[in-house]
């Protein structure tokens, strides 16, 4: 025996109790594979539950509240998620059980959709039956990097001969659209949509936290002068959950983005985005995201 045996040995012990370490927690995750973590209710109100117990849940990520109803991770704080509900709620109470699905947010996308109207689920509110998409796609995905971005070089004809010749739209652009109220903001945005009845153009009309009576005449409006066939409708109207408020605009980026995807065109107008920042902000405080200027998150 050497002077350095006693310390090989030391170094070997210490490689046997890691690799045994290791091991046993490989052997702990193989037959905990199929176990399911359940977490539980701490606060519920407002349509927002402060979820506690499920440590590996990832942003935007569905949550089984059981009795049927969803939710969505919304915030992710140390041992607390702020869960978002899809639906009214009833029936969830601080203790209820939660479970993670493993699966985040997405909506239906394709010629499926077109001329429905739909939530920013997908689920259809026309009464015409299931949409038959062809896939799902995650509302949140990763924007485009710049580089791989076209030039703004084709117009987009809004058939508003002020619009056309002083502030001309391209495709590829974005535009917002600023007005007080009762002045003539979504009828510029829905005659741009009748405009493209002619063109190969796909339109997408997202209506966040609208009166049903405006949204109704949105879309009489589409069918009786555009082209509906060409047309889908995101609808989270004034009656529905905040968290499909806030989705709705994610939802119909993600409806627009796959008819880019497979090589088309098309136009989305989101009506209104203040709507939408109201919510964002009433959801935030709910969740006790740190408040920024007037209320609004940092985000």
């Amino acid at each position: 025996m050497t002077a350095s045996d006693p310390i090989q040995e030391a170094a070997m012990a210490e490689a046997g109790a890691w690799l045994a370490d290791g091991e046993a927690r490989l052997d702990r995750a193989r037959v905990g594979a199929a176990a399911e973590a359940v977490g539980r209710v701490e606060r519920m109100g407002d349509g927002i539950a402060l979820v506690s117990g499920l440590p590996d849940i990832r942003l935007m990520e569905l949550l089984d509240m059981g009795e049927g109803r969803r939710a969505f991770a919304l915030t992710l704080d140390t041992g607390r998620i702020g869960a978002v509900m899809m639906d009214d709620g009833a029936g969830i109470a601080a203790g209820s059980p939660v479970r993670g699905t493993g699966q985040v947010v997405t909506v239906p996308v394709g010629p499926g959709l077109l001329g429905r109207v739909v939530d920013p689920l997908g689920r259809p509110l026309d009464g015409g039956g299931a949409v038959k998409a062809t896939e799902t796609l995650p509302v949140e995905r990763p924007a485009p990097a710049i580089m791989d971005r076209d030039l703004v070089t084709e117009p987009v004809e809004t058939g508003l001969l002020v619009v056309d010749a002083l502030f001309a739209l391209g495709r590829g652009q974005r535009e917002l659209i600023v007005g007080d109220r009762a002045t003539g903001k979504t009828a510029v945005a829905v005659d741009t949509i009748i405009n493209q009845a002619h063109s190969d153009m796909i339109c997408v009309y997202v209506a966040v936290g609208q009166r049903a009576s405006a949204v109704r005449r949105v879309i009489d409006a589409v069918k009786r002068f555009g082209a509906p066939e060409r047309t889908v409708f995101v609808v989270a109207g004034a009656g529905a959950p905040a968290g499909l408020q806030w989705m709705a605009p994610f939802a119909g980026m993600t409806i627009a983005e796959a008819v880019r995807d497979a090589g088309g065109h098309a136009l989305i107008v989101i009506d209104d985005l203040t709507r939408h920042a109201a919510t964002h902000r009433e959801l935030a405080l709910l969740t006790r995201e740190p408040p920024g200027r007037e209320a609004y998150p940092g985000d």
